[in-house]
C-alpha cells in the first residue's frame, strides 16, 4: 500500500522530452509539427474493452444498512458484466457538514481494524466477492493524529486489496444568493494529491471527488500521464447540478479526449441535502453514453480504447500543444499524500 501510493505520487520524470527550455529565438522551430509532436505525451491506452457501472445509490442515516445495500447493488452490477464499479460520494452516510464528524472512520494506519473502519472492510469484501475493481464512492475520514476530517475515496482490486486513496482536494465552498450556501471547509480539510490507479488488465484511471471536477488541471495531468478514464463520485445539488453537471463531464471529456464517469447519490427530497442524481458516462468526443434520472438505478457502458485513439487521431490536440506560448502543467512535481 505504502509503496504503490508513493509510486503514483512521484515527481514527473525529467526526460529529455521535458528538459528542453524554449528560448525566444527557438520559437519558430517549435512551431514545426515534428517538434510539437515530440513535446506531447503518448496517448493513454485502454488495453481492452471494459464495462463499467455507476451505482446511483439511495442512502439513509443507518450506516450498516447503507453498507449492506451498497453490497447488494455492487453484486447486481457485477452480475451484469461490469468489471469497474463506482459508488457515489458519501455513500455510507447522509451528506453534510453536520454528518461528517458523526460518520467519520479512521483509515490510518492502513489497513484499519473493522472497528476503526467498517466501510473499508465492507468495500474490500464487495470487490473480492464480485471480482471487480471498486471505486468506493467516498466516506468521511478522521485522521486521529491531526484530528482533521477528510472526504475520502477508497479503490479496491478484485482481490480485495486497497489500490489507492483519494482525499477530496478542492472543498465545496460556495454561496449562490437565494439558492445555496455550503462550506465544507468549516469541517473538512483538503487532500493534497492527484490519484492515479493502475488496473493491470486495462490501464490507468484517475479518481477525484465531486467539486474536483471543476478544476481542469487535475484532469489534464491525469490524461497526460496515461489515464483512460476520469472517475468522479459526486453529489451536486439541485442548483449546481442543473447548471453544470453535464457540462463539466463533457468538458473534461472533450478537453482530454478520454472517458468521464460522474456517479451521484439518488435524490431524496426528504433529506437535508438534495442530490442532483443523473449519474452519467461520457465518451472521448463528449457524447453522453448513458445518463440516469433522479431515482436509484445503475447506469452502465462499455469503454473501448479505439474510441480514445479515434478521437485523438481526428482532433490531434496532443500534437498541437504550444509550450512555446504557455507552460506545460504536466511538468514539475505533483503533490501527494503520504499514506
Amino acid at each position: 500500500m505504502r509503496t504503490s501510493l508513493k509510486r503514483i505520487g512521484l515527481p514527473i520524470l525529467q526526460s529529455s522530452r521535458y528538459l528542453f527550455k524554449p528560448q525566444a529565438s527557438f520559437a519558430p522551430l517549435l512551431r514545426s509539427p515534428f517538434l510539437r509532436k515530440m513535446s506531447s505525451a503518448p496517448a493513454p491506452v485502454l488495453k481492452k474493452p471494459i464495462k463499467i457501472s455507476c451505482i446511483q445509490l439511495a442512502s439513509g442515516a443507518d450506516k450498516d444498512a447503507n453498507l449492506k445495500h451498497a453490497a447488494e447493488k455492487v453484486a447486481e452490477a457485477a452480475q451484469s458484466g461490469s468489471k469497474l464499479v463506482i459508488l457515489p460520494e458519501c455513500f455510507n452516510s447522509p451528506y453534510g457538514c453536520d454528518y461528517f464528524p458523526k460518520y467519520a472512520e479512521t483509515l490510518l494506519p492502513s489497513p484499519p481494524s473493522k472497528e476503526q473502519s467498517p466501510s473499508f472492510h465492507a468495500l474490500s469484501a464487495m470487490a473480492a466477492e464480485n471480482n471487480v475493481y471498486l471505486v468506493g464512492g467516498s466516506i468521511p475520514e478522521l485522521n486521529p493524529e491531526t484530528k482533521k476530517y477528510y472526504n475520502t475515496s477508497l479503490t479496491f482490486g478484485p482481490d480485495g486489496k486497497l489500490l489507492g486513496t483519494h482525499r477530496k482536494v478542492h472543498l465545496f465552498d460556495i454561496d449562490i444568493p437565494g439558492k445555496i450556501f455550503f462550506k465544507e471547509s468549516d469541517v473538512l480539510s483538503g487532500g493534497n494529491k492527484l490519484t492515479l490507479i493502475d488496473l493491470p488488465e486495462y490501464g490507468t484511471i484517475a479518481v477525484a471527488i465531486c467539486y474536483d471536477v471543476r478544476f481542469p488541471e487535475l484532469a489534464t495531468i491525469a490524461a497526460r500521464r496515461g489515464a483512460f478514464a476520469l472517475i468522479y463520485p459526486g453529489a451536486f445539488n439541485l442548483t449546481t447540478g442543473a447548471l453544470h453537471w453535464r457540462l463539466l463531464a463533457q468538458a473534461r471529456a472533450v478537453d482530454n479526449q478520454i472517458y468521464v464517469a460522474l456517479c451521484s447519490p439518488a435524490r431524496d427530497m426528504s433529506a437535508s441535502y438534495n442530490a442532483w442524481g443523473h449519474s452519467l458516462i461520457v465518451n472521448p468526443m463528449a457524447k453522453i453514453l448513458v445518463e440516469a434520472e433522479e431515482t436509484e438505478t445503475i447506469v452502465q457502458a462499455e469503454l473501448v480504447g479505439e474510441d480514445i485513439a479515434e478521437a485523438r487521431k481526428n482532433i490531434p490536440l496532443n500534437n498541437q500543444r504550444r509550450f512555446d506560448v504557455y507552460p506545460d502543467i504536466n511538468q514539475g512535481k505533483i503533490s501527494f499524500d503520504e499514506l
